[in-house]
């Protein structure tokens, strides 16, 4: 219930800008990954919910293609889907798509989350957690340590890698807006994958926070099973 949310800080403003330039191809599917039905409601809807109804309640920024701002506005009608949201466009990649929702976000002392828009299970302790994390340390990055052996491969020889040093990066990635408008400012780079590369790039140490095994990107037709059941197991334990 909105009466029962509370900022991080009383002097901290929160956003969450939720990223979905994706496309269905790896979904096996025309509709993009981010508009398939999960529960009876597109995937998208669940991932805004989550960040709507945690602590922070961030004001929310959708990134989205311009040529699906229809289709986006007819589901909501179509569901009843009401939680307030501003809609911009994307860029030319990843970079440019946050980049723009950055720009649009005025003011220093306020802190800002990615979030993939196609990871609908973050849960809202994970979310609270980032934007405190960010708040004291300046970053936030949400990790898990990997289940799996790990091998890194050079000039085609194998060599094992210690996996208690490796952590699988999610989102949100959660800063301080100094820190990510001042990374934004730098020229696009290749090795830009994430918002903790940009922001590492332009001289920042990056914090971990812990992750869930459970925060899974929906990008293969099994991931949506796998995202169902779990919402399911979440409601029974309700």
């Amino acid at each position: 219930m909105p009466g029962l949310k509370s900022k991080i800080s009383n002097l901290r403003s929160t956003y969450a800008v939720i990223v979905a330039g994706g496309s269905g191809s790896r979904m096996q599917s025309a509709l993009p990954k981010q508009f398939i039905e999960l529960c009876g409601e597109p995937v998208l809807m669940h991932t805004i919910r989550a960040f709507y109804e945690s602590r922070s309640s961030p004001q929310i920024i959708l990134v989205l293609h311009a040529g699906y701002h229809q289709m986006w506005e007819s589901l909501c009608g179509k569901h009843n889907f009401i939680i307030p949201h501003t809609i911009i466009a994307g860029g030319e990649t990843r970079f440019h798509s946050v980049k723009n929702a950055v720009d649009q976000i005025t003011g220093n002392n306020v802190l800002i989350a990615v979030h993939d828009a196609v990871r609908p299970l973050v849960s809202h302790d994970i979310i609270d957690e980032a934007y405190r994390c960010a708040a004291e340390h300046g970053s936030a990055v949400t990790a898990v340590k990997s289940r799996d052996s790990v091998r890194q491969v050079k000039d085609g020889i194998s060599a094992g890698v210690d996996r208690d040093s490796i952590y699988l990066v999610q989102t949100p990635q959660t800063f301080q807006s100094v820190l990510l408008k001042k990374a934004y400012e730098q020229p696009y780079c290749d090795s830009f994958t994430d918002d903790a590369s940009v922001v590492e790039k332009s001289g920042i140490t990056i914090r971990l926070i812990e992750g869930s095994y459970s925060n899974i990107k929906i990008t293969f037709p099994e991931d949506i099973a796998i995202a169902d059941s779990l919402i399911n197991k979440k409601a029974t334990i309700r």
